[in-house]
């Protein structure tokens, strides 16, 4: 599958895989000086790509880089970001330092990882009630710990 890739700033990375049986590929900081994230604070990151993906049925999923989120404490302030297969925008991640110490992001920087996924293409439609199940609706922690 190929993925068109627009560089929107001098200096940006294509997303590239670290090592080839890595699942996510790194999306690079393409800044035009640093950015420091106080402790508890958020900073938005400018990837300096756009990307068109080939199927109304794809997206692209960005995740935290569990380096940075494990020694650092720096992770995505909205858990897991969407790009939507009709956004034609750069792209940005939105950082979160969950630490108690500062951290400065640097030009070209690995911050984040994207794969693309299928997205299922679903309707919905409203029922008076549902089949049952042995575990019906017993929510969080009914089936243990």
């Amino acid at each position: 599958m190929v993925v068109k890739v627009q560089k929107k700033r001098e200096g940006a990375i294509i997303p590239q895989r670290a090592t080839v049986g890595a699942a996510g590929l790194d999306l690079y900081a393409c800044i035009d000086e640093d950015i420091t994230i106080k402790a508890g604070e958020s900073a938005l990151v400018a990837m300096g790509i756009a990307i068109e993906l080939p199927s109304k049925e794809m997206a692209a999923f960005i995740f935290a880089r569990s380096g940075l989120a494990t020694k650092f404490g720096i992770s995505l302030a909205n858990s897991v970001g969407v790009v939507d297969s009709d956004y034609r925008g750069e792209i940005y991640v939105s950082l979160r330092n969950f630490s108690a110490k500062d951290y400065t992001v640097k030009q070209n920087e690995r911050i984040a990882q994207m794969i693309i996924m299928p997205v299922l293409p679903v309707s919905f439609c409203e029922v008076e009630s549902l089949e049952s199940t042995v575990r019906g609706e017993g929510g969080f922690g009914s089936t243990g710990k």
